[in-house]
């Protein structure tokens, strides 16, 4: 392809600018789409991962199934904790939590957060660091203590002027309570409730003095292999039912859910959400270059008289199906660089703004350009052919 090819065809989309700009706009919008798409998925994934990080693979979740249309009323709780990891085998490490909300304040500040009342293992199956300070000791938890540890963002919120954090005491619930641990910021979940945001204190203190019955039972379960996970699944739930007394046909008042299947379920509708989005975007896309052909067909139309005399004076028709291929290709390539650079300015916009959780894609940019190019070629090559084909003298006779 010579110089003179591509100097024409710059030419000739530079000298209609609006119908060109017009052309590209579908493009713009379709790649800058595609890139949102795979950012929005990619932000999904993120948040799977975020939420689970602070579960292993062989992670089992055991929590109160009443309230959920199974049962009336359970006799699940935290103490079942210590009854599974004494009956049940191929089991490494038991933790129990009481969770539930609260308000916390401390000077003027007051906000909700999520209380925990944790037995001595909580810390350690849940793979959470301490920042600062101690965690609950057992006799903490004998003692029915007044203690707490903070989670990140609740230090952040209640002590915004960086005061001295340890050995201040907040007012959870009504109820003083003296701050001994801050927790380094996880930004992930266990289970309903957000680790940043977690106050957490002795099981026996959330039990007998802030949440009481309304606390929500969870009990956290390390499998000592992924291999043996449905197995102590099975055996919790023999164990449980029995604890509890419950009769053959009634159903359990607690529900399973292990780590693996939880997030393989959230990852899978991540998956799915970004492909029904990228369809939609391809859509898009289809729609745009059916617009370049449009373009390009009412631009042969209006050329018919130039194709002919660039034929009768030696132009090959190589050289016309060049030109043409080559201007579809610009419109819709320029479109899809513009496309990119739209789609990578919203993302850290709409980031700001929370209005969704998007997270950069390469995959985004790629596929976006890629198919734009290829709509250039696909969509430009009838219209180029076209053009190539026209009789030179009938060309010339058109007005």
């Amino acid at each position: 392809m010579s110089f003179e090819i591509i100097k024409m065809a710059f030419e000739s989309l530079f000298s209609s600018k609006t119908r060109s700009f017009l052309s590209m706009l579908g493009i713009i919008i379709g790649v800058s789409t595609v890139i949102a798409v795979f950012a929005i998925g990619q932000g999904a994934k993120n948040a799977v991962n975020a939420q689970f990080q602070n579960l292993s693979a062989n992670s089992i979740l055991v929590m109160s199934n009443q309230g959920r249309g199974a049962v009336g009323t359970s006799k699940f709780k935290a103490t079942d904790a210590a009854l599974i990891a004494s009956q049940v085998a191929h089991v490494s490490a038991v933790t129990g939590a009481l969770t539930g909300n609260s308000s916390v304040s401390y000077g003027s500040v007051s906000k909700n957060y999520s209380v925990t009342g944790v037995d001595i293992n909580y810390f350690s199956v849940s793979n959470l660091k301490l920042q600062s300070g101690r965690a609950i000791t057992q006799d903490d938890i004998d003692t029915n203590a007044m203690v707490a540890v903070l989670g990140s963002t609740a230090v952040t919120d209640l002590f915004p002027d960086g005061q001295n954090v340890l050995g201040s005491e907040v007012t959870v619930a009504g109820k003083k309570i003296t701050v001994i641990g801050i927790l380094n910021k996880t930004g992930s979940r266990m289970g309903p409730m957000s680790v940043d945001d977690s106050i957490v204190v002795p099981v026996t203190t959330a039990e007998k003095s802030i949440l009481g019955s309304k606390g929500q039972v969870m009990i956290n379960v390390q499998a000592d292999s992924v291999n043996n996970v449905a197995t102590v699944s099975a055996d919790i739930t023999s164990v449980l039912r029995t604890e509890h007394k419950l009769k053959t046909d009634a159903a359990d008042d607690f529900r399973l859910m292990d780590a693996g299947s939880m997030v393989a379920t959230a990852q899978a509708s991540a998956n799915l959400m970004t492909i029904l989005l990228t369809v939609i975007a391809g859509i898009t896309l289809l729609v745009s270059g059916i617009g370049i052909m449009n373009v390009m067909l009412v631009t042969v139309a209006e050329r018919t008289k130039e194709i002919g005399i660039a034929k009768a004076i030696g132009g090959k028709q190589s050289d016309i199906l060049s030109q043409f291929i080559l201007e579809s290709v610009i419109l819709s390539t320029l479109g899809g660089l513009i496309g990119i650079i739209v789609g990578q300015i919203a993302i850290p916009i709409i980031s700001y703004f929370k209005i969704m959780t998007l997270a950069p894609s390469i995959t985004g940019p790629l596929i976006g350009f890629s198919f734009s190019f290829f709509v250039g070629v696909f969509f430009g090559f009838y219209p180029a052919y076209k053009a190539s084909r026209l009789d030179p003298v009938d060309a010339l006779r058109s007005e």
